[in-house]
């Protein structure tokens, strides 16, 4: 990725004279560097990184659940699925581009005149066999690793996000029909349902705080994920507004070639449909964390008389529910809360830019 990003950057420096190729230039350039600061965020907080993918795999994916609370994973599962799929997708139709546009452009040339995905400046005969195979298949490879890390990360998120939201989901499912579960579990042991009320309440107090530490684990889980992501998703939500911009110029404005031109349009739809992915997760946990307060006002704590258990059940549920008022979510480095909104913002942003540039071009020209 650093040779990529080398190659580009020296590209930029001798043909800072052409507008067009710079900026070319310049969007190659923020992707490689986005993919390389995704991978430096990750590694400075790589072992908080593992421990979460080990207890999404652990707690989430392997956990004990009723058929409800199964549909609810299911449906986590399925939107992870729909959503990566479709940003890999898109990202590596924007790779395939990279290689295949250079390819096009070469048909019907000689071999001084062919192109390489990107310009390589060395003292060589590099559009000569068999230097010019060699340099194409390793600026193929450096592209590989550069889209490889350029969208992994974001899936992992995603799909860290969508469950974590999903086992707030379940949460308020137990919370709400807590009842029903206890009087299920004593059916099944065969034994009467009235025939204690303050061993039914001491019952219903024991599950009232395992559902409570519950709660306090996927706040924990939560904070774990503000750690190991909140730098990363500062420079995610800076760089987009430059990335879309750049990809809408090059795409309506600039003087390219038309296979060039396929490159940016994957590029720019990428990156839309990644921004939506990364704030839409985010959003649906702020949503879901917010939404505890409510379910566990349903649950059955009105039943309860006043003794010991009844009141101490109380005290927690006011606690719980105060608790949930503060979201969980994800931040820019302290600095925002990333969420459905940051899109419409990131994407007017986008707009202000590009309406700058154009109005810039065309006072040069």
């Amino acid at each position: 990725m650093f040779c990529h990003i080398w190659i580009v950057t020296a590209d930029t420096y001798y043909c800072r004279a052409d507008f067009g190729i710079t900026l070319y230039n310049l969007c190659n350039v923020l992707s490689s560097s986005m993919s390389v600061f995704k991978l430096f965020c990750l590694l400075v907080h790589r072992k908080d990184f593992l421990s979460l993918v080990l207890y999404l795999r652990r707690k989430f994916l392997h956990g004990k659940y009723d058929d409800y609370e199964k549909i609810i994973l299911n449906e986590c599962k399925g939107t992870s699925t729909f959503y990566i799929c479709t940003f890999t997708s898109l990202s590596n139709a924007t790779l395939i581009s990279y290689v295949i546009s250079p390819i096009i452009v070469n048909i019907g040339k000689n071999e001084s005149d062919r192109l390489h995905p990107f310009n390589v400046r060395l003292d060589l005969p590099l559009t000569m066999t068999p230097y010019f195979e060699i340099i194409f298949i390793l600026q193929i490879f450096f592209l590989y690793q550069t889209g490889i890390c350029y969208f992994c990360f974001d899936n992992i998120l995603c799909m860290m996000n969508l469950h974590v939201a999903g086992q707030f989901r379940i949460l308020q499912y137990r919370f709400e029909n807590m009842k029903s579960t206890i009087d299920m579990e004593e059916r099944s042991g065969n034994l009467n349902v009235h025939s204690s009320r303050w061993r039914n309440e001491n019952k219903y107090y024991e599950t009232f705080k395992g559902y409570v530490r519950e709660h306090q684990n996927l706040i924990a889980f939560c904070d774990k994920l503000e750690v190991v992501f909140n730098f990363f998703a500062l420079g995610q939500v800076l760089l987009f507004s430059l990335l879309i911009c750049l990809d809408g110029y090059l795409i309506l404005v600039a003087d390219e070639a038309p296979s060039r031109r396929f490159i940016f349009m994957f590029h720019i739809i990428a990156c839309i449909a990644q921004l939506f992915m990364f704030t839409y997760s985010c959003d649906c946990l702020i949503q879901e964390s917010t939404s505890v307060a409510m379910s566990v006002y349903a649950s059955p704590w009105i039943d309860m008389s006043m003794n010991k258990d009844g009141a101490m059940l109380r005290k927690e549920l006011v606690l719980v529910i105060a608790r949930s008022r503060s979201p969980c979510c994800l931040t820019g480095y302290g600095f925002f809360n990333v969420s459905l909104e940051t899109y419409t913002k990131v994407l007017s942003t986008a707009f202000s830019y590009f309406t700058l540039l154009r109005q810039g071009s065309t006072t040069t020209h």
